[in-house]
């Protein structure tokens, strides 16, 4: 299974120059309603959990929409946990895809206050989840699967625990600071 996840990871390498074409833009973008702003007497928005969110956003439709012909399988596999534990490469695809919405859930905490109830950021991933596996069934992209809503979503899970941990640490260090 390892291999598996190496060469997967390795192959996800190709998604990055998108990311970070939507990390300018979203840098620049935010930049200039940021100066918008403070004209006004607003506080800045910052612009790191926004960036990153957006790289994560796009990097996951990349990966998940825009890497795949039209015309594929376009089939429907409705049964729970009808990936896990078959072969190696199942098992991959497990962790792939807990580990594609990890950071997606980190940024989505870090970025929105609402998000940052485990619940809300959950769901935020099953809902996401449950919307890109949609259009990969109308676009015939891919099999619109129920395990992966749910791996998606754990990984939204996932890295809203982290982000708790992080932020915890942080404060943490800076009472102490």
């Amino acid at each position: 299974m390892l291999s598996y996840l190496l060469r997967d990871l390795y192959g996800a390498l190709r998604f990055g120059p998108v990311g970070a074409a939507v990390g300018l833009a979203a840098f620049v973008g935010l930049k200039i309603w940021n100066g918008e702003r403070s004209r006004k007497g607003k506080m800045a928005v910052p612009a790191a959990p926004a960036v990153g969110f957006c790289v994560c956003a796009a990097i996951i439709l990349a990966m998940t929409l825009g890497s795949r012909e039209s015309g594929g399988s376009g089939s429907l596999d409705l049964e729970l946990f009808s990936s896990f534990g078959i072969n190696d490469r199942n098992n991959a695809y497990v962790v792939e895809n807990v580990l594609l919405f990890l950071p997606f859930g980190f940024f989505g905490a870090w970025n929105f206050k609402r998000l940052r109830n485990f619940f809300a950021c959950a769901g935020t991933g099953l809902l996401t989840s449950l919307g890109i596996e949609t259009l990969q069934y109308l676009t015939r992209r891919g099999i619109f699967q129920i395990d992966d809503i749910l791996t998606n979503g754990c990984g939204m899970a996932l890295g809203w625990l982290v982000f708790v941990v992080w932020n915890r640490l942080a404060k943490s260090m800076r009472s102490k600071g």
